[in-house]
């Protein structure tokens, strides 16, 4: 059995600076211990501060909880003389810093074997095992920031609320009835009222699911359409026509009429014609004779522009009792996309006839009506000085005024047409008269074709009097 080695003493009063193994023992104390005197292992610590020895005396056993209670003292009193070193501190160029004493270590448990006592060394503690909490200055500049916006939103809402007084012209902020009254008032008297949008009825409802109406660009495509209008209107060009007149062109346009009913052709072939050719005659001068081979290469453009099936030459060329060659309308035809240089897409009147008609919430008669005095004034020449979304609202405006709707002039019309009744009150009159001629006139296609029961019979109906007498009136 081995015999448990000798630990040689240690003499009193001498503190340990480093780590002492068997080695470090002073070599001329190599007797052994006594078997009771040294049991304590009873020592004295020297600390060593600033290079200098001090003699710490105990008189207690050098256990680990002792050791490690010597230690956290020893940290706690080099705290304290940093905190006396530096009680001066900048604050606004050194963050702040909370400072933590160190956790006191746990003593080991009694039954826990013994263990060799490795002693550290107490020269001169390090830097305290401090826990520091840092305040950066990016947080304060955060709260900051956040205070700065919190006062200047305030003072806006201050602003504003007296911003709303100066306008009232009230030093209050609370809103009377009376006080809107009297601005409401004010606006009407100077023409700049605005009605309550409750007034306007959201048309395209019922066109939410179809792709083809396409309802969320309606809107920008109708202004777009009227700001367009004006490059594609026909200039006032009778009187630089010295072969033709005003009932010559009346005649054609019945004509063509009548052979876009037979064809079956759209609407929008129909004005589209009519389009082509006013402006060709707007920059060309046509000889009587040609007037009519206008008006067919004119429509052979359209259809083929508009219509999935559009006639073939030779059908035109049947039609007109072969007045025309096959070649002579081919050559018309290239001579009209020449001279307007291929400019085919134009806002005629059957595009605002279209959107119009839609806001007034029309009955079958109603739509009918619209359409018939259109007709009537595309026929004539007296209406080319207006534009095409003017003749559009001013036929809507008369046929409400014939078949006595009320009221004749909606909120909803005058938003979507952009014209109030003052404005359309001259050509709705103008339409009004065509419509009262229309039966004693010498060209009855327009006025047969609503004159049938597949349209309403609308042409029967009698022309409104009120727009009438305002005719006669002016005249």
């Amino acid at each position: 059995m081995a015999s448990r080695p000798i630990v040689p003493q240690q003499p009193r009063g001498e503190a340990v600076v480093h780590k002492q193994t068997k080695k470090n023992v002073a070599a001329g104390d190599g007797k052994s211990r006594r078997a009771l005197g040294d049991i304590g292992n009873v020592v004295n610590v020297r600390a060593v501060a600033d290079g200098k020895p001090a003699q710490i005396q105990t008189h207690r056993p050098l256990t680990r909880s002792f050791c490690a209670q010597l230690l956290a003292n020893a940290q706690a009193a080099a705290v304290a003389e940093n905190n006396k070193k530096n009680v001066c501190v900048n604050v606004e160029k050194a963050p702040a810093a909370v400072a933590v004493p160190p956790k006191r270590s746990v003593a080991a448990p009694a039954a826990a074997p013994p263990k060799a006592v490795q002693k550290k060394p107490t020269a001169k503690p390090a830097a305290p095992s401090v826990e520091v909490i840092e305040i950066s200055p990016d947080v304060e500049e955060i709260v900051e920031v956040k205070e700065k916006k919190e006062k200047k939103d305030k003072a806006e809402v201050i602003n504003n609320n007296k911003k709303v007084t100066q306008k009232e012209g009230s030093p209050k902020k609370k809103h009377t009835f009376s006080s809107a009254l009297t601005a409401r008032s004010k606006a009407a008297a100077h023409g700049i009222a605005k009605k309550p949008k409750e007034d306007i009825v959201y048309i395209d409802g019922a066109d939410t699911d179809n792709h083809l109406a396409g309802v969320e660009y309606v809107d920008e495509i109708y202004k777009f359409y009227k700001s367009a209008e004006h490059e594609s209107m026909p200039n006032d060009y009778m009187h630089l026509q010295t072969d033709i007149n005003e009932k010559m062109r009346a005649i054609l346009i019945d004509w063509l009429i009548d052979v876009h009913q037979k064809f079956e052709l759209s609407a929008e072939a129909l004005y589209l014609t009519i389009n082509l050719i006013d402006r060709f005659l707007s920059v060309k001068v046509v000889p009587r004779r040609e007037l009519q081979l206008l008006g067919m290469s004119a429509m052979l453009i359209a259809t083929k522009y508009e219509e999935i099936w559009p006639p073939e030459v030779n059908d035109l060329v049947c039609i007109a009792d072969r007045a025309y060659t096959h070649e002579q309308i081919l050559i018309m035809e290239k001579t009209i996309l020449g001279r307007l240089e291929w400019t085919l897409t134009v806002p005629t009147h059957y595009v605002f006839l279209a959107r119009f008609i839609k806001a007034s919430i029309p009955d079958p008669k109603m739509e009918n009506m619209v359409y018939f005095l259109a007709e009537l004034g595309i026929m004539h020449y007296e209406t080319i000085r207006y534009c095409p979304s003017m003749v559009a609202a001013s036929a809507v405006y008369a046929a409400r005024c014939t078949l006595k709707k009320t009221p004749a002039w909606t909120d909803t019309l005058k938003f979507h047409t952009g014209y109030n009744e003052q404005q359309l009150m001259e050509c709705a009159k103008l339409l009004a008269c065509f419509h009262s001629k229309a039966i004693d006139s010498r060209l009855q296609v327009v006025y047969r074709k609503y004159s049938s029961s597949l349209r309403g019979a609308v042409a029967l109906i009698p022309a409104c009097q009120n727009l009438l007498s305002g005719v006669v009136s002016s005249a």
